[in-house]
């Protein structure tokens, strides 16, 4: 897809590309059941019998298999067209569909779920690397607040959708209504895709891939364990640092075959200082969005016992207020730059994340909406400018490597924050419970102690929002190495 970068389609100022249009509607759909089973562990359970541990799976799995097929992605893109990819990828998205659909035991399940999260690996790379080539500079910010909906909207819209969908019936729901929703999506993406770009051949080394699957999969799922009881934590301890072993060898051979110019990740775009920026802020936005959306569904039902409908209607305000502000931020983003977005943003999510901490077994339901939209919006003025401003610090030649990394560590960082805030909340609550508290307000201060650690690692993300340059130009496609300090 790189090699025929210098030939930008034209385009018309003001206007998004229809492939982008076409992209981002089906990102927005695959990525959407990243988090649409969260509402539906009790069903999961009584259904096929499986323990909460075991059903908790279906999303585990989901990241897991993001984080092994990510990396792999930089060069799947650049041997395919625009149309290949975007075949494959929802074609395998369709079938894991099906499979989940029609899952006849748990093991079945989880199968549908890791092939659709290979199709899901695809797309948010293949949109990215697309709207960079294709969406002259002046109208990125535009474009990327629409793209917002899809990478940021999705996930925090899965458990209210679910929610709606649950009420209606069986858990299969989740996945029959998708089914026709991917078949019309697919049919008329393909009828109107159109290539950008030409397909590069170039070799891809194997060893890379498995180090690559190990190290980031088996981080992630070491970082899974710490949620599961006191008797999972070392084994995860240990996975965990496996795999960060692992990727240490992983970045030592992409630096190797960096000299031979075909490594599976290109470590180049480290060294442009506000794409590193933007990865950081956005890894930690990730991790608190993740982390709220795991805390706030347990609070609300588990401690006030509300159903999974009425969760679902309190928390989809802010997931639409985000998706709506995020064209107004990206207009704003092509006008002023970054930094009178950015700051503001980190801000306001470590004060959102600060007001959880005051939740109590009878703080007012419009106090928990008002700060989970303060955070949604938050989170909607932070990710497009930092995306943006990252992305433009890269050359076009390292669009595609530069998104690869980006989804990996969205990964990692979704799969960390869970793994913290129901560490922090089981242990919590589990000491409070043994000096004799009661359940509920034990719960409550377990919750308290995750959200104060999540709003702690937010504050870094104003040290990052200050750094960040209001604009950036962007490199040469021949400038690989440069640095944009």
């Amino acid at each position: 897809m790189t090699a025929a970068i210098q030939e930008r389609p034209a385009v018309r100022a003001g206007r998004t590309p229809t492939v982008v249009r076409l992209l981002v509607l089906a990102t927005f759909v695959v990525i959407l059941n990243e988090t649409i089973m969260i509402n539906a562990i009790p069903r999961l359970m009584e259904s096929l019998h499986v323990t909460e541990v075991s059903a908790q799976w279906v999303s585990t799995a989901f990241m897991l298999t993001m984080a092994a097929v990510i990396p792999v992605t930089g060069w799947f893109l650049q041997r395919v067209t625009t149309r290949q990819a975007y075949a494959i990828a929802m074609g395998v998205f369709l079938a894991g569909t099906a499979v989940c659909a029609v899952a006849p035991a748990f093991e079945v399940l989880l199968l549908g779920r890791i092939v659709q999260a290979a199709g899901t690996a695809v797309m948010m790379p293949l949109l990215m690397t697309t709207l960079m080539i294709v969406v002259p500079e002046q109208d990125r910010g535009r474009v990327m607040g629409n793209v917002t909906l899809a990478i940021s909207v999705a996930p925090a819209l899965g458990p209210a959708v679910s929610g709606l969908i649950l009420q209606a019936g069986s858990w299969r729901l989740l996945f029959v209504a998708v089914l026709p929703i991917v078949v019309l999506v697919t049919l008329f993406g393909l009828r109107k895709l159109e290539n950008i770009g030409e397909p590069q051949v170039s070799s891809i080394d194997w060893l890379s891939v498995a180090v690559a699957a190990l190290g980031f999969g088996g981080l992630v799922y070491g970082l899974s364990l710490f949620g599961e009881g006191d008797g999972k934590v070392g084994l995860g301890v240990g996975i965990v640092a496996a795999g960060a072993a692992i990727i240490a060898v992983f970045v030592i051979r992409q630096l190797r075959l960096q000299r031979t110019g075909a490594p599976l990740m290109d470590l180049r775009t480290l060294r442009h200082g506000t794409y590193t920026l933007s990865l950081a802020l956005m890894s930690i936005g990730f991790l608190a969005m993740l982390g709220s959306m795991i805390l706030l569904p347990l609070y609300l039902q588990n401690v006030r016992g509300l159903s999974p409908l009425e969760t679902g209607l309190l928390v989809m305000p802010g997931g639409l207020a985000m998706g709506l502000l995020g064209p107004s931020v990206g207009k704003i983003f092509d006008r002023f730059g970054g930094r009178p977005l950015v700051v503001p943003g980190a801000i306001g999510m470590v004060l959102a994340l600060a007001g959880f901490t005051q939740i109590s077994m009878t703080m007012p339901y419009w106090q928990v909406l008002g700060l989970h939209t303060l955070l949604m919006l938050s989170l909607a003025t932070t990710f497009t400018p930092a995306f943006t401003l990252g992305m433009g610090a890269l050359p076009p030649q390292l669009y595609s490597h530069g998104s690869s990394m980006l989804g990996t560590l969205q990964q990692v960082a979704a799969a960390f924050g869970t793994a913290l805030v129901v560490t922090l909340m089981t242990a919590r609550t589990g000491r409070l419970a043994a000096d004799g508290v009661a359940a509920g307000p034990a719960q409550v201060g377990g919750m308290r102690l995750a959200f104060a650690v999540a709003a702690a690692l937010a504050v870094v993300t104003i040290v990052i929002a200050v750094k960040l340059p209001g604009r950036v130009a962007a490199p040469e496609a021949g400038e690989a190495t440069a640095t944009d300090a």
